[in-house]
C-alpha cells in the first residue's frame, strides 16, 4: 500500500462490471478477457469459444471505432470512459485500474504502471513506461518514460506537477 491507501497491486474489479445493456467500452474489455481465457483453457470447447469471442470483440470493435488487440496484457480493473477511436498497440502493457478517455492512441510497447489516467486525445509513442498513479493530460503527446505518480501536458509532454507515491 501507498500513503493514499492504493495498492498498484489490487485491482478493482467493479469496474469492469457491465451494469446496463449498452456499455460499449465494458462489453468490448469482457470479449478480450473471454478470449484469452478460452484461448488458455484449450481443447475443441475452448477454440468454440474462442472464435465466438473474436465475433462478439470485432463486433464491438466497431461500434467503438477502436482497436484494443484480443492478444493485449491487460490488468483487471480496465475503464474505458469513453471508448471511442481508442487504439492500443498488441505489445502494450496496461496496469490495473487504468482509465483511457477516448481517442488515446497508444503507439508502440507502451507499458502502462498501475492506476494511470490518460486523458482524451492523448498519444503515447513508445518504446516508454508510464509509472503509477501518473497522470497523461488531454491531447499530451508522449516519448518518453513517465515517473510515478507525475502529470504530463503538453506537446511534446512534459512533467507539470508531481506527487509522491
Amino acid at each position: 500500500m501507498d500513503e493514499i491507501g492504493i495498492s498498484a497491486e489490487v485491482p478493482d474489479w467493479s469496474r469492469e462490471r457491465i451494469e446496463r445493456f449498452w456499455d460499449p467500452g465494458k462489453k468490448m474489455i469482457r470479449a478480450v478477457r473471454r478470449y484469452q481465457a478460452a484461448r488458455a483453457r484449450g481443447g475443441m470447447f475452448g477454440r468454440l469459444a474462442a472464435r465466438y469471442w473474436v465475433l462478439n470483440h470485432l463486433w464491438w470493435s466497431t461500434i467503438c471505432q477502436s482497436e484494443l488487440h484480443l492478444t493485449t496484457k491487460i490488468g483487471g480493473g480496465l475503464r474505458l470512459t469513453h471508448p471511442t477511436g481508442i487504439i492500443i498497440h498488441p505489445e502494450a502493457v496496461i496496469g490495473v485500474n487504468c482509465m483511457i478517455f477516448h481517442q488515446v492512441t497508444l503507439a508502440g510497447p507502451v507499458v502502462l504502471g498501475g492506476h494511470v489516467d490518460i486523458g482524451a486525445g492523448a498519444k503515447l509513442i513508445g518504446p516508454l513506461k508510464v509509472g503509477d498513479h501518473a497522470v497523461i493530460g488531454a491531447n499530451a503527446v508522449v516519448t518518453q518514460d513517465v515517473p510515478a505518480g507525475a502529470t504530463m501536458a503538453g506537446v511534446p509532454a512534459r512533467v507539470i506537477s508531481r506527487r509522491t507515491v
